[in-house]
């Protein structure tokens, strides 16, 4: 097994491409490894936290028709984006998703999706075995059920993947807090769907009178 560690081994905005996949209604009905609020909150913030840093984001569903499209808290972040509508189950064996993501010209892809044991599995281990740097995104995701989910992240760890939670990755990303130019913007994420930290931050700037920097 290949560690990952090492300065070079963590997220860089510049470097990173994020593949959301089925994001759907069907998938979130029989999602029973995580609070489904939790899981939609958890999506729509790591494409607003992409958004924000310039990171490409590739959407895709399978069979829509029939599943239900993306939800519109996901697509509303990129109004006007294409979503790649598969008949693969495993979005890897997609070309059109693969090519999207290789056009983007970056080598730290990042996945979350319904559900984690098979949509997010198979691309996972697919996309391993043929060289790229690999983040699952696990509080993005969720399976059928605890188990399912566990076992599918004990599967890709032992792959190569890398495990991380959307705010760990919006937080690499940014890696340092004299970076302001995308501060305001990450700041309102997590204002947004941090849930307990968000609101703590707002009241540090009530106490402490510390807005964050603007871009101007």
């Amino acid at each position: 097994m290949t560690f990952r560690n090492g300065l070079d081994s963590l997220l860089r905005p510049e470097d990173s491409v994020l593949v959301l996949i089925d994001h759907q209604p069907y998938q979130l009905a029989n999602l029973n490894s995580h609070d489904p609020h939790m899981v939609v909150n958890n999506s729509t913030a790591l494409a607003k936290a992409a958004k924000a840093f310039g990171v490409p984001t590739i959407l895709t569903s399978v069979i829509a028709d029939r599943g239900g499209v993306i939800f519109p808290q996901i697509t509303d972040v990129f109004p006007g984006q294409e979503v790649i509508d598969r008949t693969f189950i495993n979005t890897w064996e997609d070309r059109q998703v693969v090519d999207a993501v290789k056009a983007t010209g970056r080598k730290q892809l990042i996945i979350a999706g319904l559900w984690t044991e098979i949509c997010v599995a198979m691309p996972t281990i697919q996309a391993l075995g043929e060289g790229w740097d690999v983040t699952v995104v696990t509080d993005a995701s969720g399976g059928t059920s605890v188990e399912a989910h566990a076992v599918a992240i004990q599967r890709m760890i032992m792959a190569g993947a890398n495990m991380m939670t959307w705010l760990a990755v919006a937080s690499e990303w940014q890696r340092d807090w004299a970076r302001t130019e995308h501060a305001a913007e990450l700041s309102e994420v997590l204002v947004q769907h941090a849930a307990g930290s968000g609101i703590a931050f707002l009241w540090e700037q009530q106490l402490l009178k510390t807005p964050v920097p603007s871009k101007g």
